[in-house]
């Protein structure tokens, strides 16, 4: 049998002046998420249906409506960021500075030893994606090649095309 439902006055006086007042989609659906079983009788599934998010998000919004009557200075929390994050900022950097080194030295910076190289750091394999995620994040970006040679003449390429035989002639 599911454990009845405990209606907090003040949590639907809070949520209902947040509806009257949000100022973006997620303040009033984090408000309708209260309001709806509490006003409606409605389960966590037909209220996730009524504001168009999932059941577990509606009980996500629930209990940051809860947070915030519990400290009403803090702001509404967002979900976002790194969740899943091995590193930190800082330390990508410390592990880049020795690479950044190189790279302003003159040398040509190859993802295989980088790779390779943050695997031991992490004591796991990690795949190419993730070492070119890191450099993004960090500004790095691919240095391509030009595409002509800079000592190129194109009036002598030209030449060349007219004056050269049509035919190929093995040796």
């Amino acid at each position: 049998m599911a454990r009845p439902r405990q209606l907090d006055i003040e949590l639907v006086a809070q949520a209902h002046a947040l509806a009257l007042e949000a100022k973006s989609v997620e303040e009033l659906r984090c408000a309708q998420s209260v309001l709806l079983p509490a006003l409606l009788n409605a389960t966590l599934e037909r209220t996730a249906v009524a504001i168009g998010v999932g059941r577990a998000t509606v009980v996500r919004l629930q209990r940051r409506l809860r947070s915030r009557v519990r400290e009403p200075n803090k702001a509404m929390a967002v979900r976002g960021g790194r969740r899943r994050a091995w590193m930190n900022v800082e330390e990508e950097r410390n592990f880049l500075a020795p690479w950044a080194q190189k790279s302003a030295d003159g040398a040509m910076l190859v993802v295989g030893p980088l790779r390779a190289a943050l695997a031991q750091e992490l004591g796991h394999p990690v795949a190419h994606s993730v070492v070119y995620r890191l450099l993004e994040r960090h500004g790095w970006r691919k240095v391509a090649p030009d595409t002509r040679h800079p000592k190129s003449d194109p009036q002598v390429q030209q030449a060349w095309k007219k004056n050269s035989p049509k035919r190929w002639r093995p040796c």
